[in-house]
Formats: structure tokens, C-alpha cells, sequence
């Protein structure tokens, strides 16, 4: 899932001095860190720090009134959501945002939407050449669903399964999606400690397996600490500290950050 062109620990996107203001709120003050081609870099800090709301800029639902980000050695510009899924960003929400009613594979289908070239004509009536895109697609998709282990739920609709479950679903769909940076946003909010160590598996698997570049948000530290390369720390919108996670869980900012020290 991997794209040709930059090699492993290269880097893969520059966020360079972002600001991003709603009104008169600064969701993201003057934050620059990067991404580099092949790791697992955490976006960690407390509730209001602005985490989400970068990893928003960086996948064009947010447009940063200050700074840049450079993506794949290209400086980019205004950007949708849509476009930047084209250029190989695939994303997972906070909250689940499936599609209730319909299958495990369906669901994961739609993440192959952008990877279909025949006609919408043909896709419609599903005949020609688009049935036999939609056979190649789907092989795809059923080799998502083996290395996810939900071969179990493939007809399930995803409305009717446990959380956990549906998360792993929406990963399922980022990943047919074949992205060079994979944004997870709290991919463990919400399960229990076993569903914790699988989710946890699956994304060290994407990694090795796949060299897919990761970025994650997740409150878990003990998770961030075990599964990240880099963790770069925001609070009120401000980066307070970056670097490998030993160095980050012993910097007295971040140790305040979190203990509330001060506020």
C-alpha cells in the first residue's frame, strides 16, 4: 500500500507554522512537525489540545489561515477532502461514521470507490467492463477482511455489530483505499482491553505489512508509547513538546499537561 518515489523514513508531509482560528477561537496556534514515510506518529495531549483539528487540515476539512503543508515534496494549497483522499490520504473518524444498514463488505467496498476507472454508465448497470473491475475490487477487499479477521461479519450489517467491531471496519474501509498516510483518530476510543490489543496488532501489522505511514490520535498512553516511532504533544492549540516516546514522557511540560499542573 505503498507508493513509490520516497523511501522509508524520508519525509512524507511537512506541516510548517499551522494557525487555524474559528472566529475568535486559535483551535492551532504557529504548529510545526513532520511525517516521515513509514512510521507511526502519534498526535497526543489533552482534551481541547487541537489534535483533531490537524489532523482536519491535513486531510482539507480545516483550511489553515496561517502556515503551510507540504505534501509528498508539493506545497499544497487549498485542498478537499476528496483530493486529498486521491493523492493517497485515508481517514478514520473519532465517532464511526459507516454505514449503518449496509454490509461489513459493502462498507469496505466504497473505500475502492476512488480505485474504479470504468464508466459510472457501466458501474450502474454493473455489466462489462465494470463487473469485471467490480471482481478485482472485491478480491482486494476480501484480502482486507482475511488480514482483519472478520471473515465472520462480511454480511453482517455494520448497524447490528459491537463497537469494536465497527471500528475495525472503518479501518477495513481506509484501508481499501490503499493510502500512503493512514489518519486514525482515537482508533481505540471506547473498547475494552481486549479489543484494545487487537486494534493495536492490526495497526503494527498495517505498518510492517503493508508500510503504510500512520498518523494517530489516542488517549491511551501506555498505547502511544508502545505503538508510535515519534509522538508529537499539543496543548490549547500549541506544540509543547516532540520527539521518540521516551524522550516525550519525560518532558516536565508534558508531565504537567497532563497531571493539570498550573491550570
Amino acid at each position: 500500500m505503498s507508493g513509490a518515489g520516497l523511501g522509508k523514513g524520508d519525509e512524507l508531509l511537512k506541516v510548517e507554522n499551522v494557525s487555524l482560528r474559528f472566529g475568535g477561537v486559535k483551535a492551532i496556534t504557529d504548529v510545526s512537525f513532520d511525517i516521515r514515510k513509514g512510521e507511526i506518529r502519534a498526535i497526543i495531549g489533552p482534551n481541547g489540545a487541537g489534535k483533531t483539528s490537524m489532523l482536519n487540515c491535513i486531510n482539507g476539512f480545516y483550511h489553515p489561515q496561517e502556515g503551510a503543508i507540504t505534501y509528498k515534496g508539493i506545497k499544497r494549497g487549498r485542498m478537499r477532502p476528496y483530493v486529498a483522499a486521491s493523492q493517497g490520504i485515508a481517514r478514520t473518524f473519532q465517532n464511526v461514521a459507516l454505514f449503518k444498514g449496509m454490509t461489513t463488505l459493502d462498507n469496505i467496498m466504497v473505500g475502492r470507490t476512488l480505485k474504479m476507472s470504468s464508466p459510472f454508465f457501466w458501474q450502474l448497470w454493473r455489466h462489462g467492463p465494470a463487473m469485471r473491475e467490480e471482481v478485482e475490487h472485491r478480491r482486494f477487499v476480501e484480502e482486507i477482511i482475511d488480514f482483519l479477521e472478520i471473515e465472520h461479519i462480511r454480511k453482517v450489517p455494520v448497524g447490528k455489530l459491537p463497537y469494536g467491531l465497527q471500528k475495525r471496519v472503518e479501518l477495513g474501509r481506509a484501508l481499501a483505499m490503499q493510502p500512503e498516510l493512514l489518519l486514525l483518530d482515537e482508533p481505540m476510543a471506547g473498547m475494552n482491553l481486549e479489543e484494545k490489543e487487537d486494534m493495536c496488532r492490526f495497526i503494527l501489522d498495517v505498518s510492517s505489512q503493508y508500510g503504510t505511514t500512520i498518523a494517530l490520535i489516542e488517549h491511551d498512553i501506555g498505547v502511544v508509547m508502545d505503538l508510535s516511532d515519534r509522538v508529537v504533544v499539543l496543548e490549547y492549540g500549541r506544540k509543547i513538546a516532540d520527539g521518540t516516546p521516551d524522550v516525550v514522557k519525560a518532558d516536565q511540560k508534558v508531565i504537567d499537561a497532563y497531571l493539570g499542573v498550573g491550570h
